[in-house]
C-alpha cells in the first residue's frame, strides 16, 4: 500500500487502479467516465426498450428521437444502400472548376451543412456580452496541436502517416483510384502543413483575453480579397455586418489571402472533395463507420470502435441530446437532490464572499468589483427549464432516407446558429445536456451550470458524509466559481464582457500568484509527456479556489472530517487512462491530469498537511513558503 504522505493520490486510488478495466472503446476508465458508462448503460436499456415499442415516452421531440433512432440501428438497410447517398455530392465538389465557381456557392453550401472550409460563426461580443455578434475563426488541422509539426516532433510524423493510411484504407470504399488517392492526400498534407503555421496553438487558443479583435467589416473583408464576403453574408444574414470579431488574426492578416485564392484552389479543391466523401462516414455502412475512426482511434490508443448499438444510439442522440438530458434528469434527479444542491451553491457563495472580503493581498476597490461579479453569478442545477427552439422543428420523415434526414436536422441547427446574429444572448440556453457528468462556467454569461448527471456519488450523495460531498461536489462547484476568477474570467466583468476591473498592483500580484502555480505544473511528467503549465494555469487556479472555497465550507459543519473531504477529493479525479491518450491531452487539454490535479493542489494546503501528518522528509511536501493560495 502506499502511503498519504508518498503519494496521495496513489494511496487513494492505487487499490482501485489495479483492477479497474478500460473498455476496449474508450481511451479511459474513473470519477467521472465511469458514471458517464452507468448512464451510457441506462440510456442504452431505456432505448432498446423504446426501439421495441416498450414504455415509449409520450413526448413528441423523443418520439422523433426514436424515429431516427430506428433509421440509424437500421444496418440491414445501411448496408444495403452502401455509399450511395453520399456519391452525388462527391462529383458535385470534383466538377467545381475554378475557386471563384466554389466560393459563388458558399452560402449555399453553409446553409445546407455540405462541406465548407468557412470558419465563421456567432458567439456573444466580449465587450458587450449580452449581443451575438460575428466571429472569424480558422480551418481546422489534422494534427491535434501546431506543437506537433516541429520539425524535431516524431510522434506528429508518425501520427501524420497514421492519417494518411487511414484515408488510403477508407476512399476507395466512394471509388476514388489509387492515383486519384495519393493526389488527394499529397495536396492535403502540403495545405495543412502551411496552415499550421498561422492558426493557433492551444497554449495561445487558452489566453481568452488576447483572442479578441475586432475588425470594422470594410477592413476585414480587404484580407481575402477573392472570398466575396459581402455577397455570402447578404445570402446567409440578409445584410452585412458592420464588424467581425478575429481571434485567429494572425491566419487572417498573413494567410486568408492566399489561402482562399485561384491560386491556392487546386489544394483547397483536395481539401473539398475529402470533406464530401467523409460527409456522412457515421450513417452509412458499419465497415465505413468504423474505418473512418481509425484516426481518432490511433490519437487516444483506443483499441476498438463502438459497437454498432451504441454507434446508432449515439448518432441519433446528437440532435436530440438536450430532451433526452430532460428524460433522464426527470428520472433520476429529485427535487430534494436539487434543493440540497442549489443549497451547497448558495453556501459556497457565500464563504467565497467572505474570502473575497478577507483577501488582504487586494486593494478594497478591487474586492468590492469582485464581489458584484460574485453576488451575480447564476447558478443553474440539474437541467435546463426549456429545450432550444429547434426541437420542436426536428421532425424525422420516415419516408425520407437516413442521411436526407440527416441533411435536414443539419440545416435546422445551421439556420438557428445564424439567425442569433445580432439579437440578445439567450441567458437561459445550456450548452450541455443533462445525462452529461461535466459542469462548466460561461464567461460571457457568468453563470455556473451542474448537469443532473455530475450530481451523484462519488461526488454528491445524501448517503455520503458533508465533508465527502464538499470534498466531491462541493470542490466542483467552487470550481465553477472560481473561473470567474482566474486567468482568463479575471478579465471579464459581472456582465461578462471584456473589463479591466483591477487596480495595476492588484493585477500584477495576481499574476505573481498565478505564476506560481504555473510553476508547481509545468513540465511535470504524465505518461512520458509534459505538462505544460501555461496550457493548464486557468483551470489549476480554479482548483485551488475550489479547494479552498470548500474546505472552508466543510469546516462549518457539525461532523467535519479532514479526511473525508480530501479523499473524496482525490477519489473523484481517480483514471485509468490509455499511454497514447495521456500524451496527447498534455498537449491539447487545458486541464492537468487527474493525479497532478490532486497532489500538487493538496500540497497547498496545512490542513492537508496536518490531516496526514506530511512532513519535510516526505515527496507529498510542500514548504509554506512555496504553498499558493489565491481565492
Amino acid at each position: 500500500m502506499t502511503r498519504y504522505q508518498d503519494d496521495f493520490y496513489d494511496a487513494v486510488n492505487g487499490e482501485w487502479a489495479k483492477t479497474a478495466v478500460i473498455p476496449d472503446d474508450k481511451p479511459r476508465t474513473g470519477g467521472f467516465t465511469d458514471l458517464a458508462d452507468e448512464i451510457e448503460k441506462l440510456m442504452l436499456d431505456t432505448t432498446d426498450g423504446w426501439l421495441a415499442g416498450k414504455n415509449l415516452p409520450e413526448d413528441s421531440i423523443l418520439a422523433n428521437f426514436v424515429k431516427l433512432h430506428k433509421m440509424t440501428a437500421d444496418y440491414d438497410k445501411r448496408e444495403e444502400v452502401g455509399v450511395a447517398p453520399v456519391l452525388p455530392l462527391i462529383e458535385e465538389y470534383k466538377a467545381l472548376g475554378s475557386f471563384a465557381e466554389y466560393a459563388a456557392h458558399i452560402a449555399d453550401y453553409e446553409m445546407a451543412g455540405k462541406p465548407s472550409v468557412f470558419p465563421f460563426g456567432v458567439a456573444p461580443d466580449f465587450m458587450n456580452a449580452q449581443l451575438n455578434v460575428l466571429w472569424a475563426e480558422a480551418p481546422g488541422i489534422i494534427l491535434p496541436d501546431t506543437t506537433y509539426y516541429a520539425e524535431d516532433n516524431e510522434k506528429g510524423k508518425e501520427l501524420l502517416a497514421t492519417w494518411r493510411k487511414a484515408k488510403e484504407d477508407i476512399l476507395p470504399k466512394f471509388g476514388f483510384s489509387s492515383e486519384e488517392i495519393k493526389d488527394l492526400l499529397d495536396k492535403i498534407i502540403e495545405l495543412d502543413a502551411k496552415l499550421a503555421q498561422y492558426v493557433l496553438s492551444r497554449e495561445e487558443g487558452s489566453e481568452y483575453a488576447k483572442l479578441y479583435h475586432p475588425y470594422d467589416w470594410a477592413d476585414f473583408v480587404a484580407l481575402a480579397p477573392e472570398l466575396p464576403l459581402n455577397d455570402i453574408f447578404t445570402a446567409i444574414l440578409g445584410q452585412l455586418p458592420d464588424k467581425v470579431i478575429v481571434p485567429e488574426e494572425r491566419f487572417w492578416t498573413e494567410f486568408a489571402a492566399e489561402y482562399y485564392s485561384e491560386k491556392n484552389w487546386d489544394l483547397l479543391k483536395a481539401a473539398l472533395v475529402m470533406g464530401a466523401a467523409n460527409s456522412f462516414n457515421g450513417y452509412l455502412t458499419d465497415e465505413i463507420r468504423i474505418l473512418s475512426g481509425a484516426y481518432s482511434r490511433a490519437l487516444s490508443g483506443t483499441p476498438e470502435a463502438m459497437d454498432k448499438k451504441k454507434a446508432a444510439y449515439y448518432l441519433a442522440e446528437g440532435p436530440y441530446s438536450q430532451a433526452l438530458g430532460l428524460w433522464y434528469a426527470g428520472q433520476k434527479f429529485s427535487p430534494e437532490a436539487k434543493a440540497d444542491v442549489e443549497h451547497k451553491v448558495a453556501t459556497m457563495i457565500d464563504v467565497y464572499k467572505s474570502r473575497l472580503e478577507t483577501a488582504d493581498w487586494l486593494a478594497p476597490a478591487t474586492r468590492e468589483k469582485a464581489i458584484v461579479k460574485l453576488n451575480v453569478i447564476t447558478p443553474h442545477i440539474g437541467y435546463p427549464e426549456k429545450l432550444p427552439e429547434t426541437y420542436e422543428k426536428k421532425i424525422i420523415d420516415e419516408n425520407l432516407s437516413l442521411v436526407e434526414n440527416a441533411q435536414n436536422l443539419a440545416k435546422i441547427s445551421i439556420a438557428y446558429g445564424w439567425s442569433k446574429w445580432n439579437k440578445p444572448v439567450d441567458r437561459d440556453e445550456w450548452h450541455m445536456p443533462a445525462h452529461m457528468v461535466n459542469a462548466y462556467y460561461d464567461p460571457q454569461q457568468n453563470q455556473i451550470v451542474f448537469p443532473a448527471a455530475i450530481l451523484q456519488a462519488p461526488f454528491y450523495s445524501l448517503e455520503q458524509s458533508s465533508s465527502a460531498n464538499y470534498g466531491g461536489i462541493g470542490a466542483v462547484i467552487a470550481h465553477e466559481i472560481s473561473h470567474a476568477f482566474d486567468t482568463n474570467g479575471a478579465s471579464f466583468d459581472e456582465h461578462g464582457s471584456l473589463n479591466n476591473w483591477w487596480t495595476e498592483e492588484d493585477y500584477a500580484a495576481f499574476q505573481t500568484r498565478t505564476d506560481k502555480v504555473v510553476a508547481q505544473f509545468d513540465g511535470q511528467d504524465s505518461y512520458g509527456a509534459k505538462v505544460n503549465g501555461k496550457l493548464t494555469v486557468s483551470e489549476n487556479v480554479a482548483d485551488l479556489g475550489g479547494v479552498a472555497c470548500a474546505l472552508e465550507a466543510a469546516q462549518k459543519e457539525a461532523d467535519f472530517s479532514a479526511r473525508d473531504f480530501f479523499v473524496n477529493f482525490a477519489t473523484i479525479w481517480r483514471m485509468k487512462a490509455r499511454e497514447e491518450f495521456m500524451q496527447m491531452m498534455a498537449a491539447v487539454d487545458v486541464h492537468a491530469p487527474g493525479k497532478l490535479r490532486t497532489n500538487i493542489t493538496l500540497t497547498n494546503f496545512p490542513e492537508f498537511h496536518d490531516e496526514f501528518e506530511v512532513t519535510e522528509a516526505d515527496p507529498m511536501w510542500r514548504a509554506p513558503e512555496d504553498r499558493v493560495i489565491i481565492w
